[in-house]
């Protein structure tokens, strides 16, 4: 009774936000994909939530993270790389594109990744499977936002859904 009664004086005395599960009970990735016409790649960037990247990195490498620490920076962009690579994948105009792996930085409580395609020729199609956090949790969600030639198209992927047609011209 007494354990019970200390609980619910922490819940009514301390915010929710106190409280790990609370801080984004929402699992949600976004994505921006940028065609440039100039070298016909796709700039793209991934927005995570730091705590559930380290989670699902820690979780597929079975290594200690920390996305925010300097020193261990080199660390974490090897282990980005190979998730990244693992978790995301482009087809375009029907023939999977190479991916390469830029890097990351820490923006408050999310980490953007950085990767661009290798050089597309005349863009038509464009397909993506996307897998970010699906080993982590089943009611992500990962929402995928295309700017091609001026003209902005997005998309969602609900797990365990995981692949969408960005593009089909």
């Amino acid at each position: 009774m007494t354990v019970l009664l200390t609980k619910l004086i922490l819940i009514c005395y301390f915010p929710l936000s106190f409280i790990p599960s609370a801080v984004h009970p929402l699992h949600l990735s976004s994505m921006e994909l940028n065609y440039t016409t100039k070298g016909g790649t796709i700039e793209i960037s991934c927005r995570l939530f730091t705590d559930d990247l380290e989670d699902a990195l820690r979780k597929q490498f079975k290594v200690p993270t920390d996305l925010s620490a300097p020193a261990k920076h080199k660390a974490m962009d090897e282990l980005l790389q190979k998730y990244i690579a693992t978790h995301l994948q482009f087809k375009a105009n029907e023939k999977v594109v190479a991916l390469n792996y830029i890097g990351f930085e820490k923006d408050r409580e999310a980490v953007l990744v950085y990767v661009e395609s290798a050089p597309i020729k005349g863009l038509r199609k464009l397909e993506v499977q996307n897998t970010l956090m699906y080993d982590l949790f089943d009611d992500q969600t990962n929402i995928m936002h295309m700017l091609y030639n001026g003209e902005r198209k997005s998309s969602k992927l609900d797990y365990p859904e995981h692949k969408a047609v960005l593009l089909d011209l």
